[in-house]
């Protein structure tokens, strides 16, 4: 009884083990192939756009109607003057909605880790205003320091930017001299 059930175990293993080596790729024809590819091609060309449906998910769509928003910024520029390092200074951004349909903030980046843009979750209705703070982080930054927030937006650019400065001053007894 022991041998039919090793015998039987080894056969069903044999089996498994060789089914399993069919080559699926050798069953594929180049007429598949063509086939595949019209059809994928067709798929993304024939079905337009519609409102909402984004090509990815950072980038805006076209409006239906043809309206965009449009931003106006109090300022392009914030310069903080002279700060010491290791200081975290904040400022605020306005922006306005000078379009003709809601404005929305996809994203907000700083040109690096030490800038921090905080923007408005809700769209911003045409003609309302709403602010943009922005914190600088000076830790381990010396000198003349440009950054800058690029903002991803439903605008007919769909990329806004703007600038905060500041001249860092290294920490007393850092040993750095300007």
């Amino acid at each position: 009884m022991l041998k039919k059930t090793v015998s039987l175990f080894v056969v069903a293993l044999v089996l498994s083990v060789t089914a399993c080596k069919d080559n699926g790729s050798a069953k594929i024809t180049e007429e598949d192939m063509k086939s595949f590819e019209s059809e994928k091609v067709s798929a993304t060309t024939e079905q337009p756009m519609t409102q909402g449906e984004n090509v990815s998910e950072n980038q805006p769509s076209t409006p239906v109607d043809g309206k965009y928003p449009k931003i106006q910024f109090n300022k392009l520029e914030h310069d903080f003057g002279t700060i010491k390092a290791g200081e975290k200074v904040e400022t605020e951004f306005i922006v306005k909605n000078i379009g003709e349909s809601d404005l929305i903030i996809l994203d907000a980046q700083g040109s690096c880790g030490c800038t921090v843009p905080n923007p408005p979750k809700e769209p911003i209705k045409p003609g309302n205003s709403a602010p943009i703070k922005v914190s600088f982080d000076s830790t381990g930054k010396t000198g003349q320091q440009s950054k800058t927030v690029t903002l991803t937006t439903n605008t007919e650019t769909g990329k806004e930017m703007f600038t905060i400065k500041a001249n860092v001053l290294p920490k007393e007894g850092s040993g750095i001299t300007q």
